[in-house]
């Protein structure tokens, strides 16, 4: 398997994350005990990737249970627990998959299994990313450029990968040649995450700005893409981090694949199209400042929404834990994830 870095720990009762604000330069680890405050931590991003959104939600609910195991309104105070932990980012699906499966634990077998319910969704996506990074390393080709978009490495999961899980099966395969790392403004994922872990992977990596992709695959460059997913919905259209979209239209132009890697708890088959995902919008301020630099002037109107929404129609494949999903992409959905 390699070398792959953990984002999320938990030892002797309390929740340890990697602050990710940091990475690459330092390596700091926080430690909470407070549900509240890692809410804010999955807010200010701290912690990402929507399945290890929905691994540290978990864990921050065993605080929240041990906080007020004790209180005559218990059922309520973790009502409200789940309210604040589910207000921190609207997009990825795996934050309220995890809230509504520890919610369903402690409601069924009171506060004895809570802890070993999280652990368990901590372990279950480990082995999740390590099928699909198999399932998807079979439509690697020999000799592959890939490029991607974001992280959706070990640091966006429980560890290994969804995305960089394909790459890095692939990749020990012998399969690999390239990997192109798009930075992804305004928070470059991509350069402080995904370049970091390739390169402490030992897995060839090139860093380029998101603005030179279409080039790059006008030079032949770019054999397959292979992005991660935050939400997908019953069609198949899929929410990821902005530029997702424009890279899927870019490829479909050049006649290039496109995957996605996502695990079952990141399909949301409640909403029928990607017209009901919710999209977050963030501050302006990542949009116009850079590194701590205003680089747009005082005052100038900003829009930076996190995620777009990528059709189905530009989907060539999707990459899950129980195998690769081809169109119609409602039909097999339904089918594997009901």
């Amino acid at each position: 398997m390699g070398f792959f870095m953990e984002a999320i720990r938990w030892e002797h009762d309390s929740l340890y994350l990697l602050d990710q604000t940091c990475l690459p330069a330092v390596e700091r680890w926080l430690r909470y005990t407070d549900y509240r405050e890692v809410a804010q931590a999955i807010k200010t991003m701290v912690v990402r990737g929507a399945p290890a959104i929905g691994i540290a939600a978990a864990y921050a609910t065993v605080l929240a249970a041990r906080e007020n195991c004790c209180k005559a309104d218990f059922p309520a105070a973790m009502s409200r627990a789940k309210e604040v932990l589910a207000a921190s980012r609207p997009t990825a699906v795996n934050l309220f998959w995890a809230l509504n499966r520890m919610e369903r634990c402690w409601q069924t077998f009171g506060l004895a299994r809570l802890e070993a319910e999280a652990l368990a969704i901590h372990s279950e996506d480990i082995q999740m990313n390590e099928a699909m990074g198999k399932a998807g390393a079979e439509l690697v080709p020999n000799g592959a450029r890939i490029l991607t978009h974001c992280n959706a490495g070990a640091l966006a999961t429980g560890g290994y990968g969804t995305a960089l899980g394909v790459i890095r099966t692939a990749h020990a395969q012998g399969k690999v040649s390239m990997v192109y790392a798009d930075e992804t403004r305004p928070l470059l994922q991509g350069a402080r995450l995904t370049a970091y872990e390739l390169v402490q992977d030992n897995i060839p990596v090139v860093l380029i700005c998101d603005n030179m992709a279409g080039y790059l695959m006008a030079q032949g460059q770019v054999d397959l893409v292979i992005v991660g997913c935050d939400r997908m919905a019953a069609n198949g259209d899929f929410a990821n981090k902005i530029g997702t979209y424009s890279l899927a239209v870019l490829a479909k132009h050049h006649g290039i694949p496109f995957y996605t890697a996502l695990p079952s708890s990141t399909i949301d088959l409640s909403i029928p199209d990607g017209s009901h995902i919710p999209v977050e919008q963030r501050s302006g301020d990542e949009v116009a400042c850079f590194a701590g630099v205003q680089t747009g002037p005082l005052g100038v109107r900003t829009w930076n929404p996190a995620f777009d929404v990528t059709p189905h129609e530009l989907l060539t494949a999707v990459i899950t834990e129980r195998g690769v999903l081809c169109p119609p992409f409602d039909q097999k959905l339904a089918c594997q994830f009901v």
